[in-house]
């Protein structure tokens, strides 16, 4: 008889690697896993939770009293003076308020966003010293301790 009795060590068989490679590459992606759960801040979670909802619920009230009033804004921007003007209007007999927090903020870009403590003026609009806004679509709040006025405008 003739026979090739010679046996091929373990690590020249080629199915050996391929059943050591699946659990082998699953130990590293896990390691991958856990330093990247380590290492990065997914900044989601908030140890104050209770006082984040009674800020939210504190917005909404905010949000109901500007209908309450049945608030307006009117937006021209640019005006002629090349800076944004906003003309308060109240459908209700609410006293509109001397200074008023104004915010612009960018839809996609924080670093554009912008917020003024404006005074209103002898004919009663509110001029905000902006001379060039980024294109894009911009949110605008108008705020004071009563009340909170959300708009979305658009610069093209």
């Amino acid at each position: 008889m003739t026979g090739d009795n010679t046996q091929r060590h373990w690590s020249r068989e080629p199915y050996v690697w391929l059943v050591i490679s699946f659990p082998a590459a699953a130990v590293i992606a896990g390691i991958i896993t856990i330093i990247l759960a380590v290492k990065s801040d997914d900044g989601l979670v908030v140890d104050d939770y209770y006082k984040r909802g009674l800020e939210i619920n504190r917005t909404l009230d905010r949000d109901r009293m500007a209908q309450e009033y049945r608030l307006e804004a009117g937006i021209v921007y640019p005006a002629a003076d090349g800076n944004m003007h906003v003309q308060l209007v109240s459908k209700t007999e609410h006293v509109l308020p001397d200074i008023i927090d104004f915010k612009l903020l960018h839809a996609t870009r924080k670093g554009f966003d912008r917020s003024f403590s404006l005074a209103r003026s002898d004919n009663g609009k509110y001029r905000i010293p902006v001379s060039t806004l980024e294109p894009g679509r911009w949110h605008i709040l108008i705020e004071t301790e009563d009340w909170r006025l959300v708009k979305v405008f658009r610069v093209q």
